[in-house]
This record gives C-alpha cells, sequence and structure tokens, in this order.
C-alpha cells in the first residue's frame, strides 16, 4: 500500500514538541487507517512515551479528558483538541474494561488494540510506518482480523464484537474465518455491556456514510441482533404490508436512502416494522401502535434520551406508509393535528425513500408522494391553527365566561379543535364562543 498520510501542521508541531523533550510519540488509530483507505482521516490522536503530567507541562493549553487512562487533550493553535494518550498495556480486563497500566514501548501499545487495520502508526515527522501486525496488507486484501487470538480480544471487551461489525459494514471488508467464528461465539456474552455502550455503537452504525445495511445484515447473520434486539429478530421473515417484499430487507433499504445526518430517521427505518410481528407475520389492526410501544421498550432498554424516544415513536405511531388516500384540505389538516406539522419533514424524507424503493422493486413513480408533499406544505403556507393551543379561545376565557373549571374544559376544547380544523375561519374569540354555546356548553351546564 503505497498512500502516506499527509499530517496537518497541528500534529507536526505537537510531534515535535514531545520528541525534542526526548519522548517518542505516534500517530496512531482511525486517522491512519482512513488515510490508507483512501477516506478524509477524521480526528488524529497520538500515542505517546510522555507521561500526562509532561504532556500537561510542556502544552499551554490542555484538557484533562481522560487523564485516568492517560489522555490529556491538548488545545492547538487552530483551536482544535488534540487526544494525546502515554503508551499502555492491559493489565486486568473483565470484558467491560480493562485497566492499564503505562508501557515504555509503542509496540506494547499496538498490541492491546483490537484489529490489525487500528494497530498502524505512522511517525509525522519521520513519515514511517510501525505495522507489527500487518494491518496495511489486511486493509489491501479487505480483510478484518483481530490482533492475536480472536476469542482472547472479544473476551477482554466484548464491545469488539460490535466494532468489528461496524467497521466490516463501513468498510466493505470481510471477516477473517477465525475472527468470525470467534465473534459468532461471543454474542451470548454481549449482554454484560452496559446499555450506553451498545446504544452508541448502533448510532455509530447509523450515523456514518456507507450504508448502514451492511453493518446491520451481519448483526442479523452473526446472532448479535437475537442476543441485544430480539424484538427486530422477529422482524425476519415478515412480509411487508401490501407487498411481496420481505420486511427486514425493506427496513435495512430504507435506512441507506436516508441522510447519515439524521440517524434517529434511520433509526425510525430500522425499527418502523417493529408492530408487524404478531400471529402470523402479517400486519393487523393496531401494528402501527403496536411498533410504538415496542419501539419505546426497547429504546428505554438501552437508554435513549426522552426527546429521542418522542422522536422516533411518534413518526412510528403515525405509521409510515404516506397517507395518498388524503384528497381534501380538512383531511391534510386533520392528519397535520395528529402527527404534528413539525414532523413533516422527516415524514417527508421517509415517505421518499419509501417512494425510492418502490420505483426500484415495484416500477413505480414517486409521482402521488411528491403530489401529497406539495399539498401539505400548501396547507402550511395558509398558516392554520393546528394545535389546541393556537385555538383563539382557552380556558381563562371559558372561566372569564363563567364556567367553572373542570375536566370538561377538554372536550370543550377538543370540540373547537375539530371544528375549526374543518374550517379555521372559525376561529376567532367570538365565533369560538357561539359555537361553545350551540353544543350545550354553556354557563348553565356547569351549574
Amino acid at each position: 500500500m503505497d498512500r502516506k498520510p499527509q499530517a496537518p501542521g497541528y500534529v507536526l508541531w505537537v510531534t515535535k514538541t514531545l520528541e525534542e523533550a526526548g519522548y517518542e510519540t505516534w500517530a496512531v488509530g482511525g486517522a491512519i487507517r482512513n488515510t490508507l483507505l483512501g477516506i478524509p482521516a477524521g480526528d488524529w490522536d497520538m500515542a505517546t512515551r510522555a507521561p500526562p503530567p509532561v504532556v500537561q507541562r510542556l502544552f499551554p493549553r490542555t484538557v484533562p479528558v481522560g487523564i485516568e487512562h492517560g489522555t490529556v487533550g491538548v488545545l492547538t493553535r487552530d483551536g482544535i483538541l488534540l487526544e494525546v494518550t502515554t503508551f499502555r498495556r492491559d493489565v486486568v480486563t473483565s470484558g467491560r474494561h480493562a485497566v492499564v497500566e503505562f508501557a515504555d514501548t509503542l509496540l506494547e501499545d499496538l498490541a492491546r488494540r483490537d484489529f490489525t487495520i487500528n494497530a498502524v502508526a505512522w511517525h509525522p515527522t519521520c513519515e514511517e510506518f510501525q505495522d507489527p501486525f500487518g494491518g496495511r496488507e489486511d486493509l489491501d486484501a479487505r480483510l478484518l482480523r483481530t490482533v492475536g487470538d480472536p476469542g482472547e480480544r472479544f473476551s477482554e471487551d466484548y464491545l469488539r464484537v460490535l466494532r468489528a461489525l461496524r467497521f466490516s459494514g463501513r468498510f466493505s471488508l470481510r471477516v477473517d474465518d477465525e475472527t468470525w467464528r470467534a465473534l459468532c461465539d461471543s454474542t451470548d456474552r454481549l449482554g454484560i455491556l452496559s446499555p450506553e455502550r451498545i446504544r452508541e455503537e448502533l448510532m455509530k452504525v447509523l450515523a456514518q456514510d456507507a450504508r448502514p445495511s451492511g453493518a446491520l445484515a451481519l448483526y442479523a447473520a452473526s446472532g448479535v441482533l437475537g442476543a441485544l434486539y430480539p424484538e427486530l429478530s422477529l422482524v425476519e421473515g415478515c412480509s411487508r404490508p401490501g407487498r411481496k417484499e420481505e420486511l427486514w430487507a425493506h427496513c435495512l433499504f430504507l435506512t441507506n436512502l436516508l441522510p447519515p445526518g439524521r440517524p434517529a430517521l434511520r433509526l425510525t427505518a430500522l425499527l418502523h416494522g417493529l408492530g408487524i410481528p404478531e400471529g402470523d407475520g402479517v400486519a393487523g389492526e393496531g401494528s402501527d401502535l403496536r411498533g410504538r410501544d415496542r419501539a419505546a421498550a426497547l429504546m428505554i432498554r438501552y437508554r435513549f434520551s426522552n426527546a429521542r424516544v418522542r422522536e422516533v415513536t411518534e413518526l412510528i405511531g403515525m405509521g409510515l406508509e404516506p397517507p395518498l388516500y388524503l384528497s381534501d384540505p380538512p383531511g391534510l389538516r386533520r392528519w397535520l393535528h395528529r402527527a404534528d406539522p413539525d414532523r413533516l419533514r422527516s415524514f417527508g424524507r421517509i415517505w421518499l425513500g419509501k417512494a425510492r424503493l418502490d420505483r426500484v422493486r415495484w416500477g413505480e413513480a414517486p409521482g402521488p408522494v411528491l403530489d401529497l408533499l406539495r399539498r401539505f406544505r400548501g396547507e402550511l403556507l395558509g398558516r392554520p391553527p393546528l394545535r389546541v393551543e393556537e385555538l383563539a379561545l382557552n380556558g381563562r376565557d371559558l372561566i372569564a365566561w363563567g364556567l367553572k373549571p373542570s375536566p370538561r374544559f377538554g372536550k370543550i376544547l377538543d370540540h373547537l379543535m375539530d371544528w375549526v380544523l374543518e374550517d379555521p375561519s372559525l376561529n376567532t374569540r367570538d365565533r369560538l364562543m357561539e359555537l361553545v354555546e350551540l353544543a350545550g356548553f354553556g354557563p348553565e351546564e356547569s351549574k
């Protein structure tokens, strides 16, 4: 492999500063791997023989980002935070975390890394590699192998199972046979990992530029899906409602068509079939609401934020098939009222993704979806009231009119909302008061 990294100026500055003080320093990790693959380097990381106090003394601005593990963040002149970590070796491993101590040599540091492709070091000033485990050859062969014995390497930290699948999918690498067997044999131990680490690995898969379907298909093939996401493993073998199409494949292909910068949308696409498996595996009544509840349970189990749970489950609960049956403005407004108009952009991306899949699979043109989105946007341009809070009358007005506060207020406002969705011109205080009285909710009714 002839490619050589071109270290940015701030990496050269940090390297020269440490080496002039007598401390061997190398660039390591993802930046070197990515450069060898011909893709943008991303964040640079440094490994050095200098202990953390020395790094802090040599540089004017530092941040103790992980100083207990030997990592100091050096704030460069360009305002970039560069992580500098002292050479380390593992002392005790538990399958979840390692107890480390500082090491004297780069070789010891590289020997503790997970895969050969991540155990390549580059000296920014001497412009030479250290590659004791053949990582560059593996990259040339598009092969993923562990450093050393695969079973031992996975047992040190079972998160490496998930990392292997992510790297294989992202970089289109074939997993070495021995590594694959050890990986599959390790899936029954994944439950010892913290929910947060499992969640972050999944979200890294969904956020990557490469097609997430590659890694997610390996989740299923390796047994990881059944071990960590049994709800999703049930989706395999189900049919997509209304289509002679396998639902799991549809979910995976849809994730590919959604933008990597919106991982929550990709997660929605992945989880949206959870409500289908029920009895014979065909969608029935309430499948969207079942899917919403199952998605919420899965996300809560892996400790997603409340905001992320709400975003994904609100989309799934409305159903992700475009409502092409809507034909009149009141119907459009009622749908927006239920769905939250702020979610229309998200729905639009998903509907267009589904339309692209259907065009490839079934030869259908996306015209009906585009027309639906135009009608929704045209309706929103008129700024119709779509939430109870946007009504021209509220609970204080009802009290001022003589009604006693009661749970009936919610029922009254819901009635008014329904009328206004049918005819937005009714949304004036006087007209709504008339409607309240006509409906039999006048002050005498509250006595």
